[in-house]
């Protein structure tokens, strides 16, 4: 109680950008269990896309329009296509999957609860008394020049791997 009202004091409870970043927040996050608990594997994708588009979103909020709208272009865009395409070329079961058991999802649900809470720990133990700088964000042309020059062997290294990864989904989907 004693941080809100200091946050309060401050004035910085309220202010529009804190507001948005905790509704988009929260969409990610209902988001992000749905994707996971939903049985249909196309709906799961499909609400990756929201946990995806919200990511974005944080990154508008913090200033990184370019980060942004790569995450839009190649994971949006790109990823989720790849996946969509995966699930419909090796006839995923569209509906109910019936083999995995209750007892399946427990255990997993104890797992990520257990993981949840150990990264939590970790996170607080290293960064907790670290305090933030922004800096004044880079122009586009040094992040692309960046990308297409320093990193351009990672850069295409991941666009192989892409093609590798749907044609091995074409292969596997194929009648002989």
């Amino acid at each position: 109680m004693n941080l809100l009202a200091a946050a309060a004091d401050d004035g910085d409870l309220f202010v529009a950008q804190n507001v948005f970043f905790a509704v988009i927040a929260l969409v990610m996050i209902v988001s992000a269990i749905r994707c996971v608990t939903t049985r249909n594997v196309v709906h799961a994708a499909l609400w990756l896309v929201l946990v995806l588009a919200g990511t974005a979103a944080q990154f508008i909020l913090l200033g990184s329009e370019f980060v942004a709208v790569t995450q839009v272009l190649v994971y949006i865009g790109a990823i989720i296509v790849l996946f969509l395409f995966g699930i419909m070329l090796t006839r995923a079961s569209m509906g109910d999957d019936e083999s995995v058991a209750g007892e399946k999802r427990l255990m997993a649900g104890l797992v990520a609860v257990l993981l949840a809470v150990v990264m939590g720990v970790a996170l607080l133990d290293s960064y907790s008394d670290t305090r933030l700088v922004i800096e004044a964000p880079q122009r586009f042309s040094a992040v692309s020049d960046a990308i297409f020059s320093q990193y351009i062997v990672a850069f295409e290294a991941v666009s192989v791997l892409l093609l590798a990864a749907l044609i091995g989904a074409i292969v596997v989907a194929r009648k002989e």
